[in-house]
């Protein structure tokens, strides 16, 4: 059941930006900001984590959940180390995460040879 539950949230996340992409002007790359500016926004007056609790993956995965994880981090560094947190606790939170997107990204490239759009 839990993978049904993170099917279909992931899924209906993605299907309403899909929707905000095709009925909006604005650029993927400001949908993008939006999202990843939501997710901690909702973290932030504490709904997201309930959500993500529930919904698994589904919640954790999009760039909402990147978002949350942002602010995550950043509290937590604030209390750790104060001020110098703000800087320090994005990073930490979300390292793992970055480093496997290049990685991944890195052997997908090497795999499937990548040509540039023309």
């Amino acid at each position: 059941m839990d993978y049904l539950i993170a099917f279909l949230v992931g899924g209906g996340i993605c299907a309403v930006v899909q929707i905000f992409m095709d009925n909006t002007k604005l650029m993927p790359g400001r949908i993008m900001v939006i999202l990843v500016c939501l997710g901690a926004i909702l973290g932030a007056i504490g709904v997201y984590e309930p959500f993500a609790k529930w919904a698994g993956a589904g919640a954790t995965v999009p760039l909402v959940g990147f978002g949350n994880a942002l602010f995550k981090g950043i509290k937590e560094g604030i209390m750790k180390e104060g001020f110098i947190g703000v800087f320090k606790g994005g990073f930490t939170a979300s390292a793992v995460g970055i480093s496997a997107a290049l990685i991944f990204a890195y052997l997908a490239s090497l795999i499937f040879n990548p040509k540039m759009k023309s």
